[in-house]
């Protein structure tokens, strides 16, 4: 355990470099299905090894071992480094803790003051009064498709339909899950934060290219989200909206815009072998920080039966 439990803590600053390329090169459904599995599972590993710390520190505190009916003191760390590192894991899971109540209290409040400018009923698309243009998918019970005023003026029919394809989309993928796992990793290792952006570039691209084949037509799509996003930005400041809610006109829309448009096969065989070679080192990061979690706690494991007394009887 000395030396397997620190692995966890350190993979998702080596994994986390290679997972942002996955949003440019794979496939964005692949692509956010693969961020935020890595995400998870590195969280859930790096959150493991920190317990798995406090434990191991606690269990040489009199009261804790007399618990377990310790005989012989733990030696799963070393001497002079189990108190005060078993101290700084408790912290750091107690914070995280703390830190991703508050996060799911402020989504839920978010979400309540946003369902509460809406018009009561279970329409899909809901109407706001508002010059500035906007539009975005609120997750809840129902979905439903959040537009402005400004931004059906700003679009003609054919791009409102798409645009409202790319916002029922996000409802229909529970795409804003995706983000919360994104977040709520975040709050477990500090290294997992870069990957929101290219998880939210995912969803948005998977969302665009879910647009263009409900509409049929690629460079209408393309033309939907250009000029939503130019509306937006020529408009100001939208209006709070919430974190959990995704929107056509955010992110890097250029990006976007020239993927829809990007119909070159032979273009895509270089990107497609160098996104294999990214998701085997995503994955082989996944499964060393696993492992090495696993391997800690069988550790952790033995050596309390040893201090127990079981390997002598």
């Amino acid at each position: 355990m000395i030396f397997s439990v620190w692995v966890p803590l350190l993979v998702p600053f080596l994994a986390v470099p290679a997972a942002r390329r996955l949003a440019e090169a794979l496939p964005p459904r692949p692509a956010a299905w693969l961020l935020a599995t890595a995400a998870t599972g590195l969280a859930l590993c790096s959150t493991a090894a920190l317990a798995l710390i406090a434990l191991a520190g606690a269990l040489r505190l009199p009261f804790f071992a007399s618990l377990e009916h310790l005989t012989s003191p733990l030696d799963a760390l070393a001497d002079g480094l189990a108190f005060p590192a078993a101290a700084t894991a408790a912290a750091l899971v107690t914070a995280s803790g703390v830190a991703a109540a508050r996060a799911a209290r402020r989504h839920r409040a978010e979400l309540r003051a946003a369902r509460a400018l809406l018009t009561p009923g279970t329409a899909e698309l809901a109407v706001l009064r508002d010059p500035r243009p906007d539009a975005y998918a609120l997750p809840g019970r129902p979905g439903r498709i959040v537009v402005t005023t400004g931004m059906l003026h700003a679009l003609g029919p054919a791009e409102r339909e798409a645009l409202f394809a790319h916002e029922r989309a996000h409802l229909a993928s529970r795409h804003h899950l995706f983000l919360a796992v994104a977040e709520l990793a975040a709050h477990c290792h500090p290294a997992l934060r870069p990957l929101r952006a290219p998880l939210a570039f995912a969803l948005e691209r998977a969302a665009d290219e879910h647009a263009a084949g409900a509409v049929g037509d690629r460079r209408l799509a393309a033309r939907a989200i250009g000029r939503a996003a130019l509306a937006a930005r020529a408009a100001g400041p939208t209006a709070p909206r919430p974190r959990a809610a995704l929107a056509a006109a955010a992110g890097p829309v250029p990006r976007r815009v020239a993927a829809l448009l990007d119909r070159r096969p032979t273009a895509r065989l270089p990107r497609a072998r160098s996104a294999r070679l990214i998701a085997a080192v995503l994955l082989g990061c996944l499964c060393a920080s696993a492992t090495s979690a696993i391997d800690a706690a069988a550790d952790l494991h033995g050596g309390i039966e040893v201090a127990q007394g079981e390997a002598a009887r």
